[in-house]
């Protein structure tokens, strides 16, 4: 196969193959693959903000925000545009070439959508690129978010099919993949990665790569997040104290990720403020190209611009520059 190739149809077997291969193979693997489709030194730097926090009726267990939760998060309402647009500009000032966007909803309501809007234009007519997540969408939805500059839609597939009822219920992984096509149908980018040390096993990783794999075309953005454990969530109080992934299966995951998908940026996401610079080193030679920066994603914390930034210098990286990640999009599609 070539190191440029994007196939769509991977078998379980195969991916299974890549997870059990020596580590120090597998991350060779995704490092010829990744040199041969992105600049090896190079990482986009995206920013992540709640426009809307807390009181989302859906019962992730990994999740503070869900109304489920007793995680002592007070529901807020949907930020003021203005607001929002400030949190963009610093953002660019710190170097960040993406914004994203994250309200804590099962679905947006079509009243809240003319703002939603608003705030993708100004970010857009900033010069960054836009990223929102607001659960699931319809059709119309999609196509206004289109309309108003979204470049990204995140909605993750969190986990395996098969794992995927142990974490939430109140949506099916079907729900998800039907957003997904919303999306694609819409014009948008797809942002579309999952969670790990959740308590599943290799089985349900392989599944996790292999579910994004498949799809009929891979996400531009994959993000993979290491479970951060919230007091007063299902997962939390389950896994308080414990890290659920250690930090090579953590780098494989990466790795394989890279391969199954070598044109997509893959986002080293949460939990990456508990990792050593050495397993996120790893992770950046085993394909990741991607990285949440500032020092608190939707609810949780995060590494800090001054940290990344000094990690980068003793690693030789670079953030990347805005266009790039456009330039990839385009050559793959």
């Amino acid at each position: 196969m070539s190191r440029s190739m994007t196939r769509t149809e991977w078998t379980r077997d195969e991916i299974a193959s890549l997870f059990d291969l020596p580590f120090t193979e597998l991350v060779f693997r995704a490092s010829e693959i990744h040199r041969a489709n992105h600049a090896a030194e190079e990482v986009q730097l995206c920013t992540l903000l709640s426009i809307k926090t807390g009181g989302c009726p859906e019962d992730c267990g990994y999740c503070s925000q869900s109304a489920h939760a007793n995680s002592g998060l007070k529901a807020e309402k949907l930020m003021d545009v203005d607001a929002v647009l400030a949190a963009a500009a610093e953002a660019k000032s710190h170097g960040s070439q993406r914004f994203c966007m994250g309200a804590a909803w099962r679905e947006p309501k079509d009243r809240d959508m003319g703002k939603v809007c608003e705030m993708v234009a100004g970010v857009k007519a900033m010069g960054l690129e836009t990223c929102m997540t607001l659960g699931m969408l319809t059709g119309e939805q999609a196509r206004s978010l289109k309309q108003a500059g979204l470049d990204y839609y995140n909605h993750n597939i969190d986990t395996s099919p098969e794992h995927y009822g142990e974490i939430i219920t109140t949506r099916t992984f079907g729900e998800r993949l039907d957003t997904l096509e919303e999306v694609r149908a819409a014009g948008i980018s797809v942002c579309c990665g999952g969670i790990v040390g959740m308590g599943e096993s290799r089985e349900d990783r392989v599944g996790f790569i292999h579910a994004l794999a498949t799809l009929p075309r891979h996400p531009e953005s994959v993000p993979i997040n290491a479970l951060v454990p919230v007091k007063g969530t299902v997962l939390g109080d389950m896994f308080a104290g414990e890290r659920m992934i250690d930090d090579i299966e953590f780098v494989r995951t990466v790795a394989v990720a890279r391969i199954a998908m070598p044109k997509s940026m893959v986002r080293l996401s949460a939990g990456r403020e508990s990792m050593s610079e050495s397993t996120q080193a790893l992770c950046f030679v085993a394909g990741a190209n991607s990285i949440f920066t500032g020092d608190k994603l939707l609810t949780t914390a995060n590494a800090g611009d001054s940290a990344d930034a000094a990690m980068f210098a003793k690693l030789g990286l670079k953030p990347m520059e805005a266009a790039e990640p456009m330039r990839a999009m385009e050559a793959a599609e």
